[in-house]
């Protein structure tokens, strides 16, 4: 268990054990972890001065920074429930999720990737009788929005504005209201990624924020001295919670980086001695093939998390290999159980490490069950179910939608297909709705994918089901070939012949630039379908 029961004592805590060390490097701010408890204080102040009560819902719509860290932290400790809002949102996404989580605060970005968010959300929640309360007619509970940049329109506020209100609200006060807080208060909303639909909004608490997140930086071997390059979006789980989160309960330095740009990581990497780097396969395969990498000082490497259903073996290889990489691990989760399911241990080999997402981290129970619930032995596919500490309290203000993927004795149906190995280590096939049946054989697109990998001239791979008149559903291949290649069709198709299973094998292929991806790094296959008709 964590010395910690929430939030806010944590950044204390660690603004008080790691006084002097570096917390955050954004660009040419640096930042100490006194100085950032200090900092969190003076926000949750001005949440306090501007009305945030205890439960409040208060979102933030920005990228990687260190205003995000300190606007959500400060947030959380004056009582407030985060929401963080994917920066990939239009508008109109924004505000439902804006509208549907109920939120009364909303930090934002002024510009960002060329397009004024701002603007966005005007134009998808501007419209309406205003009601005297909120800035936006549209979204009548939302009653501030801060802009993180100098400058704002009229009714909204600027960030230097929003923290000059607070300069009357003493650091007692904020102290006060965070100890009101206890291990069960709710933390965060997460909303979901929404490749399936609308997003739902994953309730989470802070003692189980903690405790897992605790748990991810032990199993890591995360620890003070490490600097941490954070490209994971800070909206998703994997960049906010096993990134600052995690950097705060170990006092390691945060590096935020608000677009993932190969060139940029490499730089940083450089520059910042960085040690650590979790991110998807992809983030590392592009950096291992980048043709500048070897001009570029990337020694301090030295653990990276990732995870997907695809980790190829040589991509773990490459990682110790080439550069020099001493713990490479691999982890499975999801949002609904705070993000983090099963994780290798350092000591895994390579093989397991690449074949498999680990076991089960303290505190949890995984089965592979059938459509009945019903336990299925180790070597069959079935239904990826979780139960412990880290399973989401519920969606938000949707009973229904919680009521159908948790049961009543608590296991969480997470729609994932996986199969348990003897020693309890899941490999993730694909999601149960991406399965596809050719001539009665049930195909998972995920382990085709990984077959694909293999194949020399193949960077990334992606494969759907495709009505087939003879077999009912036969495979489509959407890949990326490595630069330079000249792999047609045929070429893939009958190598495939040769290394899979004949129903495995996808009938055809297309070639594209790159594959679709929301803002977590996963494929988004309903688009690619659209493409497959």
């Amino acid at each position: 268990m964590t010395s910690w029961e929430t939030i806010p004592e944590l950044v204390w805590s660690a603004a008080g054990r790691y006084a002097d060390a570096e917390a955050v490097v954004d660009g040419r701010t640096r930042v100490g972890y006194a100085e950032l408890g200090a900092r969190v204080e003076r926000a949750a102040a001005a949440c306090l001065a501007c009305g945030v009560e205890t439960g409040d819902r208060v979102a933030v719509w920005a990228p990687n920074s260190l205003d995000w860290i300190v606007a959500a932290l400060g947030a959380v400790s004056a009582g407030a429930v985060l929401v963080p809002l994917n920066t990939r949102f239009k508008g109109a996404e924004a505000a439902d999720v804006l509208r549907r989580s109920g939120a009364r605060l909303l930090f934002v970005t002024g510009t960002f990737l060329g397009a004024s968010y701002v603007a966005a959300l005007r134009r998808a929640a501007g419209e309406g009788v205003p009601d005297g309360r909120g800035p936006l007619p549209g979204l009548p509970e939302l009653e501030q929005v801060v802009v993180l940049s100098e400058d704002a329109p009229p009714d909204f506020r600027t960030w230097k504005d929003f923290l000059a209100g607070g300069e009357g609200t003493t650091a007692a006060e904020v102290r006060r209201r965070a100890a009101e807080l206890d291990a069960a208060a709710v933390s965060d909303i997460v909303y979901t990624s929404g490749t399936t639909g609308r997003p739902k909004g994953a309730v989470i608490t802070h003692g189980q924020t903690l405790r897992a997140y605790d748990i991810w930086a032990d199993l890591a071997g995360l620890r003070a001295a490490d600097r941490y390059l954070i490209v994971n979006p800070f909206f998703h789980t994997f960049g906010y919670k096993a990134g600052v989160i995690a950097c705060l309960t170990r006092g390691a330095t945060m590096v935020p980086q608000p677009v993932f740009s190969v060139d940029t990581a490499l730089a940083n990497i450089a520059a910042e001695r960085i040690s650590v780097l979790p991110g998807p396969p992809t983030l590392h395969q592009s950096l291992l093939d980048h043709p500048s990498r070897d001009s570029h000082d990337l020694s301090t490497l030295r653990l990276v998390v990732t995870g997907a259903a695809v980790v190829p073996l040589r991509l773990v290889e490459r990682l110790r290999g080439e550069l020099g990489v001493d713990t490479v691990l691999t982890a499975y989760g999801l949002s609904e159980a705070s993000g983090i399911v099963t994780m290798c241990r350092r000591g895994d080999a390579p093989s397991v490490i690449a074949a498999s997402s680990g076991r089960a981290i303290p505190g949890t129970e995984i089965r592979v069950a059938d459509a009945a619930g019903r336990p299925l032995p180790a070597g069959t596919p079935g239904e990826v179910l979780v139960r412990g500490f880290n399973v989401m309290r519920g969606y938000y203000a949707d009973a229904g939608a919680t009521s159908e993927v948790i049961s009543a004795q608590g296991w969480l149906s997470t729609g994932d297909v996986g199969v348990l190995d003897a020693a309890g280590n899941l490999r993730i096939t694909d999601r149960i709705k991406d399965m596809f049946i050719v001539g009665g054989f049930n195909a998972y697109p995920a382990e085709i994918e990984q077959l694909l990998g293999t194949h020399p001239d193949v960077a990334d791979a992606a494969v759907i089901g495709v009505p087939d008149a003879r077999l009912g559903e036969v495979g489509k291949a959407f890949v990326v070939r490595r630069p330079g290649s000249v792999l047609t069709a045929d070429d893939l198709i009958a190598w495939s012949r040769r290394e899979m299973a004949n129903y495995k094998v996808p009938r055809t292929v297309q070639f594209i630039a790159e594959l679709p991806r929301n803002a977590s790094g996963k494929v988004v296959k309903g688009e690619l379908r659209g493409r497959g008709r």
